[in-house]
């Protein structure tokens, strides 16, 4: 099957051929590696430990990213008060309202979900609740909801009619995220998607267009990795940008300069979130891997 660049998704959905028209060369013709607009963000999960025990407030977390330069948070909906369930739309605006006063964009958010259940009940109540995530998201004006494929890990005949039931359920995850302005975008994870092959065979068969991928440089496992990020990189809509990438199994820590070479190469635009995990005091070793980030890309 052949790949479907994401600068296509975007002309599609944008109208691109008007362009010219309005000023503004179409994205094709702009040069690999230049006029790139490259913004950091920082995912919530960096921060897991001080806020699932509350010794952090999303207040606090937005005042970090405000103090340290931080454009953006990728808030992972586990954090809002109520999660799973979705909180009422007050406490949704007071969200998008906190970012907005802590000049913090929301560049995404994610939910907890399994689509490789079996049981069609099951998996229409995972359904389900990525459809009112993706409710809750457009009222952050978050733009972007990052979702799972699943948990269970298979290979061969097996995969493939899980990856089957984890496409139909993308497929209407996609279409009703188009509904409401968000874009639905999944997470290679490294439980049932472990290599680039099978992202591009779940990504190419969804065939939605607000459908994408947020791309997790730590979780290729099978090859290696770098190769494997420039063969998903035309579906990337966002990032997990960590501090480890998954060499044949083995950890070791990423090589910025060559993953932004990779970026600046294609043609993504948009927020890079950065992920700090592990031991250690979640602050110095965001900001430590903020300079790290920045001073790779220049």
């Amino acid at each position: 099957m052949s790949q479907k660049p994401r600068r296509s998704f975007l002309k599609k959905g944008l109208g691109m051929t008007a362009l010219p028209l309005m000023g503004f060369a179409p994205m094709s013709e702009l040069p690999k590696g230049q006029d790139k607009n490259l913004k950091l963000s920082l995912n919530a999960y960096s921060f897991n430990s001080p806020l699932k025990d509350k010794s952090l407030s999303l207040d606090g977390l937005f005042n970090f990213c405000a103090e340290n330069a931080i454009p953006a948070i990728d808030l992972t909906a586990y954090y809002i008060e109520t999660y799973p369930e979705v909180p009422d739309d007050r406490l949704l605006y007071d969200i998008k309202k906190m970012a907005h006063y802590s000049g913090l964009d929301i560049s995404g958010t994610g939910v907890r979900n399994d689509f490789t259940l079996e049981n069609a009940a099951q998996r229409n109540k995972e359904i389900k609740h990525v459809k009112d995530w993706i409710i809750a998201a457009s009222k952050m004006g978050a733009p972007v909801l990052r979702v799972f494929a699943g948990k269970t890990e298979a290979q061969g005949v097996k995969w493939k009619e899980l990856a089957d039931g984890v496409i139909e359920a993308m497929q209407e995850c996609a279409s009703f995220g188009a509904q409401h302005g968000v874009i639905v975008a999944m997470q290679n994870h490294n439980d049932f998607i472990k290599s680039a092959d099978q992202v591009n065979y779940i990504m190419e068969n969804v065939g939605e267009e607000w459908f994408g991928l947020v791309l997790d440089v730590g979780s290729y496992s099978l090859k290696d990795p770098y190769e494997e990020i420039s063969e998903n990189i035309h579906h990337a809509v966002n990032w997990q940008i960590k501090e480890n990438i998954n060499h044949f199994g083995e950890q070791k820590p990423v090589d910025l300069k060559r993953l932004i070479k990779i970026i600046n190469r294609s043609d993504y635009n948009g927020y890079l979130p950065i992920e700090t995990l592990g031991p250690g005091d979640p602050f110095e070793k965001v900001k430590k891997f903020l300079k790290a980030v920045k001073k790779a890309m220049g």
